[in-house]
């Protein structure tokens, strides 16, 4: 079937899907939700909280919330605290902005270092998206992620698609990525695609994370000047429209970091305002509080 549901699949709904894999354990998997209720009460507080008082307002006693944060991303509840602040992405701005250089954000294919991941991708011919991945056999499944729960879909080249739903939802995020490639067939296969999602969330660490890049040529100029952004650091819509040869248009580049279907791995959460304000995030934006928060917490932790 060229745009609807294999024979495989055809027995399960689009939503969550039929065949749902955990590969996390218990304690892992619920710590995006923890983290989420954290942002809430941090930006409810008129100051900021101590662990007592933070766990009390989550339900939670001191012991078991300071083990989950450790757990999550290594570090206290309260040095956790100054991360997910509103003002977190000004500080990166002034402490760690990442200027772009053009030969390194374009062309064709490259590598790059990032989440202590090896990342390679290759951007598929324009075609495979001006016919909206016509003849492409594209594999998905549902897992859980440190963000909640992600949709991951993948070609034979690499992994294509990979969105959060916990603030979305299941059905509205599988028909997002569903809508980027219409005429694809589309397989559920979770089992195919374990060793990538392992990877991707390092669940095996060292391996490296194959990309299959498919959009517009100027969304893919983006997209790959967003892989040379270093964990822990960001940029703006202006430097990045800058470094691809595109100075005045930051708007477009915006619209084209929105689109980036690979989340995570293509890190449009590291992409803000010149003004220090986070912009948007497609997935939500407590995903990328969350996602900048971690990030930042293991490269201080790290140095």
């Amino acid at each position: 079937m060229g745009n609807g549901i294999d024979a495989a699949s055809s027995g399960s709904q689009w939503g969550r899907g039929a065949r749902y894999i955990t590969p996390m354990s218990d304690d892992q998997k619920y710590h995006y939700h923890v983290i989420r209720r954290a942002i809430e009460e941090i930006d409810a507080a008129e100051a900021p909280l101590s662990l007592d008082a933070l766990a009390a307002r989550m339900s939670m006693s001191p012991a078991h919330f300071q083990r989950v944060f450790t757990q999550w991303v290594g570090v206290s509840p309260k040095r956790y605290q100054q991360y997910l602040a509103l003002d977190h992405a000004r500080t990166l701005l002034r402490d760690r902005f990442t200027t772009l250089e053009t030969a390194d954000a374009v062309g064709l294919s490259g590598s790059s270092r990032l989440h202590d991941l090896f990342l390679t991708w290759e951007a598929m011919s324009p075609g495979a998206y001006a016919n909206g991945g016509k003849g492409l056999t594209i594999r998905w499944g549902w897992f859980d992620s440190p963000f909640g729960l992600a949709l991951v879909m993948a070609t034979d080249r690499g992994i294509c698609g990979l969105g959060f739903a916990e603030e979305t939802g299941a059905e509205p995020t599988m028909a997002d990525l569903r809508s980027r490639w219409p005429n694809a067939t589309f397989v559920e296969d979770p089992v195919a695609l374990q060793p990538m999602v392992d990877a991707a969330f390092g669940a095996d660490n060292g391996a490296p994370v194959q990309l299959a890049l498919i959009g517009a040529p100027f969304q893919l100029k983006v997209w790959e000047a967003l892989l040379s952004i270093p964990s822990g650091h960001v940029t703006t819509y202006s430097e990045i429209a800058h470094a691809i040869g595109h100075p005045k248009a930051v708007r477009a580049v915006g619209t084209a970091v929105g689109r980036n279907p690979i989340s995570w791995l293509i890190p449009c959460h590291r992409a803000v305002r010149k003004s220090g304000g986070l912009g948007g995030y497609h997935w939500g934006l407590p995903v990328k509080r969350a996602i900048l928060a971690r990030e930042t917490a293991v490269l201080d932790a790290a140095s």
